[in-house]
């Protein structure tokens, strides 16, 4: 069965967002006699850079004129005047269950994420139950929506920039470009929830042992003024650091220059998916969550994930539940296991 224009639901969050490009772009390019329209925030639709041609990337208002059931069927009948012919439902909550209820209703086909919410919840109750086994990533399972509407496509992204780099030219306010031999490395420290943050302490450890290295320059990537004041503090305590966090510098500037880091060192967190969506490498932090919720980066190695094998682990697949131990024994991990690894990284890549 072919399709003319197929609408894709991904309403939030932003990593949510960022996860479903790869594939996304994948399904576009290996069909592009079908338009594809992306039905998403208005924040995450900046994060659709170099779109293939045959992508549409719709804003949602969903607080404001979206907003309720009335608001969501007047967006279902603009998106039904776009001459919508199949959906692909990537967000399976409440809003996009109701979109899709409407769409079915006047006859148009839609496919459906398996989230695999039981499976997620076995996981996570893993003290109890002993099962530890990885689970299908979110990126097999946004695929799989589109294969049961009957594309057929490779996942065969490499970067939002294809094979090269973002434009030097929309950053070079914030840094001078790369010196031959710089090691440039992205700190991301923050996350939404406390069971994902690595102790900003010990995080302060990792900046300070990573700027004394030679030839090393840090970004500080964060947003929002507590973010914001905490970075300005490291920037000043230590030499060869470059805060983001200082205002909004918008995606288009932020992602070109994380295109040029040789590095990220991230949390489980959205800068983990924008850093692997311009194929850097990243070095992350795994505290409550755990990689074989399947939310591990794109074409991210496991060999770069820093984490502690506790029987506790993961508790939550957000990350957003309070610890039961009280004392959040997962994220006591040593600064140089961070450091550590960031060094492997930089001989591997200087032996290449």
């Amino acid at each position: 069965m072919s399709y003319r224009k197929v609408l894709i639901i991904r309403l939030s969050a932003l990593g949510d967002v960022a996860m479903t490009i790869p594939i996304v772009y994948s399904v576009c390019r290996s069909c592009p006699d079908t338009t594809f329209v992306m039905l998403t925030q208005q924040a995450a639709s900046q994060l659709f850079v170099q779109a293939p041609r045959n992508l549409q990337v719709v804003v949602a208002d969903v607080k404001g004129r979206h907003k309720g059931f009335g608001g969501l069927y007047e967006l279902a009948k603009e998106m039904r005047d776009l001459s919508i012919d199949a959906v692909a439902d990537l967000h399976d909550v409440l809003r996009s269950k109701f979109l899709r209820t409407i769409f079915r209703w006047w006859g148009i086909r839609v496919a459906v994420i398996d989230k695999g919410r039981r499976e997620k919840r076995r996981l996570t109750a893993r003290r109890k139950c002993g099962e530890l086994r990885p689970l299908r990533s979110s990126f097999e399972r946004y695929g799989e929506v589109f294969t049961s509407l009957g594309f057929r496509f490779t996942a065969d992204f490499d970067s939002l920039y294809g094979r090269e780099k973002g434009d030097e030219s929309l950053y070079s306010g914030l840094t001078a470009p790369k010196e031959p031999g710089e090691y440039w490395i992205g700190i991301a420290p923050f996350a939404k929830h406390k069971g994902k943050i690595y102790p900003l302490d010990r995080m302060e450890r990792v900046v300070a042992k990573l700027s004394a290295e030679p030839k090393v320059k840090l970004f500080l990537f964060g947003s929002g003024e507590y973010e914001r004041d905490i970075l300005a503090v490291w920037k000043e305590r230590y030499p060869h650091v470059v805060t983001l966090a200082d205002k909004r510098h918008g995606f288009a500037v932020e992602l070109a220059l994380m295109s040029h880091l040789d590095v990220m060192v991230s949390m489980d967190s959205a800068n983990m998916h924008l850093a692997s969506l311009v194929a850097v490498p990243v070095v992350s932090v795994w505290g409550a969550t755990h990689p074989y919720c399947g939310f591990l980066g794109w074409h991210q190695s496991a060999d770069n994930v820093v984490q502690r094998p506790l029987d506790c682990r993961p508790c939550s697949i957000f990350g957003n539940k309070p610890c039961h131990r009280k004392d959040y024994a997962c994220l006591d991990i040593a600064p140089e296991a961070i450091v550590g690894r960031v060094k492997s990284l930089r001989v591997s890549a200087e032996k290449r």
